[in-house]
């Protein structure tokens, strides 16, 4: 069974809600997803992998064509899936980061301050589940930026950081982005949900 969806000219996170709300409802062998931006391809292509889709994209012009296969079948793939390991208990602090620095007033104080504290989150220790960046804030993750290191540091750590993709696309980064993922709506939402602690910068 295959099944198409077209999500051209859907904003964030509308292609990927589509296609999470077909493959819980029919689950189908192959799917392909139409859309027509950089960051749609990239959270749809991470959503189908995430749901143990085998996926390829096809670019034809300004569309891509994200063509996801459930090789094994749903059913065998259910039956065959690994039982969930034992649930551990631990504080899941999520810290989403709205701008390049910290503060009103001088810009060049509010930077370093920001640099100073992305390199102090690393004492939460395994506390710190997630960091997302958004608005401003996904400039700390493009090249050249001062933050690189630290970041790059944090998820080598473990730490995981989402990329806000609408903000990316919106300042024209998104292909400088050099650390973390690119994100949706729909990540940042379930991960403030799944957060038992969230800081706002």
């Amino acid at each position: 069974m295959m099944k198409e969806l077209d999500c051209r000219g859907l904003a964030c996170p509308g292609p990927v809600l589509r296609t999470k709300d077909l493959l819980e409802n029919h689950r189908p062998d192959v799917i392909k997803v139409i859309v027509d931006n950089e960051a749609s391809k990239q959270n749809v292509k991470r959503f189908m992998e995430s749901q143990n889709y085998k996926v390829n994209v096809e670019i034809d012009g300004s569309l891509f064509y994200v063509i996801g296969s459930d090789e094994a079948g749903s059913e065998v793939q259910s039956e065959e899936r690994p039982a969930p390991e034992p649930h551990v208990e631990t504080k899941k602090i999520v810290v989403m980061i709205g701008t390049d620095r910290m503060g009103y007033g001088d810009d060049e104080l509010g930077k370093k301050l920001m640099l100073n504290f992305l390199a102090t989150l690393k004492e939460m220790g395994d506390d710190l589940w997630r960091l997302i960046l958004i608005n401003n804030g996904v400039k700390l993750t493009i090249e050249g930026s001062d933050a690189l290191p630290i970041l790059k540091e944090l998820a080598d750590n473990g730490v995981y950081i989402l990329v806000c993709g609408t903000c990316l696309t919106y300042f024209g980064l998104l292909d400088k982005k050099d650390v973390g993922e690119t994100t949706n709506m729909l990540d940042v939402v379930t991960s403030l949900q799944l957060a038992d602690k969230v800081i706002n910068i």
